[in-house]
């Protein structure tokens, strides 16, 4: 079982020989405590929500990819159709799309 102890103690434990040694003696008792404070914020903090970012960008950039190969598709459909019927008539009204005015 490990042991930890509650924040803010500075010595949790000295040895008993060294204290009754201290008392005896009236020695002072020096407690060395090596703790380094990390400066800033680790990398991992900033790492995710830039993963996310990142995902996100490149996500909407297969999007616009996928709608511009659509409307080009689209494009090239209408005008192959548009070729090869002629005039297209609707009603009376007789839309040329392709061919000159006397065809």
């Amino acid at each position: 079982m490990t042991h930890h102890d509650p924040p803010g103690t500075i010595a949790p434990h000295i040895p008993a020989d060294t204290y009754r040694h201290a008392q005896a003696t009236g020695a002072p008792v020096v407690i060395v405590v090596h703790h380094t404070d990390p400066t800033g914020r680790p990398l991992r903090h900033y790492l995710f929500p830039l993963a996310v970012a990142g995902a996100g960008v490149i996500g909407v950039f297969g999007l616009v990819a996928a709608f511009l190969a659509l409307l080009d598709f689209a494009a090239h459909t209408a005008t192959v159709i548009a070729g090869a019927t002629g005039p297209i008539g609707i009603g009376g009204i007789t839309l040329r799309l392709f061919r000159g005015k006397h065809t």
